[in-house]
């Protein structure tokens, strides 16, 4: 049998079982939460590690591996001093937990962060350069966190989605994403022209970005306050869209596929970018 990990005891609100996760014994606190927003069910070391960084008081539930208690122990002290059950269980426990081989022995529950909304986010942004990404029908969660984590790594402000996107964060994305999904602010809105001219007057300028057709990416000055629209895997974006941005630029290549999946090409577009004003 496993050894209990540190806090798992009788103090611990499951009851400091380590196997059984299905059956949890309730918290001893039984009043219902204030915030009842919805959960989602995150895994993955780093995925797990940057909610804990960034929003610990998301962390509802806790499911690990009894190799990954030396690594979690910051985590789990936490858990113990604010009452959040966690457990340890198997490998193949975790994978039903995760529905995927890809949990690296830690699975948690968390509230979703709700998107925000454009005005405020604009009202407070700062002077300065800063490029934003436009999700236009991407639905791919994998393609959606590799996005993500290019976005962190390249400091992307903010993520806009249309409110009719049915785009969220998920397990899959949040792994992906390596951490990335709790760096970049996710915004929703409700209607694309007055978004657009509400990102102008904050001085962006709105590109397109096209599978063909466009401007060369490297032979094109890009200002400093940009916002790359990006369409749907496959398909790309609308005419309306692409017609009604400032700028339309494509990426070349060699010809020798059609194109590159979206992910990638984002993370060329906002190397591009960063490369170019010199930050």
């Amino acid at each position: 049998m496993a050894r209990k990990p540190s806090g798992s005891g009788p103090d611990s609100p499951w009851g400091g079982r380590t196997r059984d996760a299905a059956r949890p014994v309730p918290p001893r606190d039984t009043a219902p939460r204030r915030d009842q927003r919805e959960e989602v069910r995150l895994y993955g070391r780093n995925a797990v590690q940057a909610v804990f960084a960034h929003r610990p008081r998301a962390i509802r539930k806790l499911y690990l591996s009894q190799a990954m208690i030396p690594q979690l122990q910051p985590l789990l002290k936490w858990c113990v001093a604010q009452r959040v059950g966690y457990r340890v269980v198997e490998e193949a426990e975790l994978g039903k937990l995760a529905a995927s081989s890809h949990h690296e022995g830690v699975v948690a529950d968390v509230l979703r962060q709700v998107p925000g909304a454009l005005e405020p986010w604009l009202r407070d942004l700062s002077e300065g350069p800063c490029c934003v990404l436009w999700l236009d029908g991407i639905g791919n969660p994998h393609n959606f966190g590799a996005i993500l984590r290019s976005a962190a790594h390249f400091g992307v402000s903010a993520i806009l989605l249309p409110e009719q996107s049915g785009l969220g964060l998920s397990g899959a994305a949040a792994r992906v994403a390596e951490g990335g999904a709790e760096a970049v602010p996710l915004l929703r809105f409700a209607d694309g022209e007055d978004a657009m001219a509400r990102l102008r007057r904050a001085g962006f300028t709105l590109a397109a970005t096209l599978a063909r057709g466009g401007a060369d990416l490297f032979g094109t000055s890009l200002p400093q306050r940009l916002i790359y629209v990006l369409g749907a895997e496959g398909e790309g974006m609308g005419d309306a869209l692409a017609r009604d941005c400032d700028l339309r630029l494509s990426i070349p290549g060699s010809g020798a596929v059609e194109s590159l999946n979206v992910a990638a090409a984002a993370a060329v577009l906002l190397a591009a970018w960063r490369a170019r004003i010199g930050i």
